[in-house]
């Protein structure tokens, strides 16, 4: 099958991953495959894995190697399709009938709809990616409402008609695995699950996004939150926090705090729940004197 044109000059995961890798987001062979498919084929790709594992980031470097704009739809509990499509601006088109008094207006016309970020890919379906951010967050209804969405890119506007992509926008979809997502939407995409990178990766990662960290500090850091994660705890360290934390320790050290002691004021970028600080009260220091030896 060729290539459809949203990746020219980009003939295969290897290139993806090289392209990525510019863009500051390192992807591992398998990643890139998932990703690289799902763009030559026109389908959407479904990411899923653990919060802070780099799943929004993906699709953010994936916007920026095809050049392109990238619509976030964040999921929730009780998105509607208003929410994710399309909405009319009541208070204009009021405003717009009192001034045309007897006139006729046009109150559907395209300077009083609402465009959101489903039907923005629709609209412009080669200058963006359509990224649906956390999709486990949303009702059953909205997954069944995208799955209509997602079969032939297509929306219907009563007051307009029919709304059909000119080709396949590039769609991705993140999911933490909070529930279980409908069959039939896995089926219609691309699947790829990111896990935790290791620890040479990990500190690839802290080198490539923290310009002032040292690679010891680097490799200090993913240790120590590579002990943390084995813990359990509430909310685990995603990878940001691995940058941020190494930052800011790098920081508190430039102003004379002695290792391990800034890694230990500057816990707060890592741990970000009292119930899991209170749980490793008694343990941090030794933690972190095993992580920066």
């Amino acid at each position: 099958m060729a290539v459809r044109g949203t990746i020219v000059g980009i003939d295969g995961p290897d290139k993806l991953a090289a392209a990525l890798r510019d863009a500051q987001y390192l992807a591992g062979d398998d990643l890139a495959t998932a990703a690289y498919l799902a763009l030559a084929l026109g389908k959407p790709l479904l990411l899923e894995g653990a919060p802070g594992v780099g799943k929004t980031e993906a699709a953010k470097a994936i916007a920026s190697v095809l050049g392109r704009q990238l619509l976030r739809l964040q999921c929730y509990e009780g998105i509607d399709a208003a929410g994710a499509l399309y909405e009319w601006n009541y208070p204009r088109q009021m405003l717009a009938i009192r001034q045309a008094g007897e006139a006729y207006v046009n109150i559907y016309a395209d300077e009083f709809l609402i465009a959101r970020p489903m039907l923005e890919a629709l609209e412009h379906p080669r200058d963006t990616v359509l990224l649906i951010d956390e999709i486990d967050r949303a009702d059953h209804e909205f997954e069944a409402f995208l799955l209509e969405f997602l079969s032939d890119f297509t929306i219907s506007i009563p007051e307009r008609g029919t709304v059909r992509a000119a080709e396949p926008p590039v769609v991705i979809l993140t999911s933490n695995r909070t529930r279980e997502l409908h069959e039939a939407l896995r089926r219609r995409c691309v699947y790829h699950w990111i896990d935790y990178p290791d620890a040479a990766r990990e500190a690839e990662i802290v080198m490539m996004r923290a310009s002032t960290v040292t690679r010891r500090t680097a490799d200090a850091v993913v240790a120590a939150v590579t002990a943390l994660r084995a813990e359990p705890l509430a909310k685990a360290p995603g990878i940001a926090e691995t940058v941020e934390w190494a930052e800011a320790a790098t920081l508190l050290h430039g102003q004379g705090s002695p290792w391990p002691t800034a890694f230990r004021r500057a816990i707060g970028v890592a741990l970000k729940d009292q119930d899991d600080l209170a749980f490793m009260a008694d343990r941090i220091d030794g933690l972190l004197e095993e992580a920066v030896r």
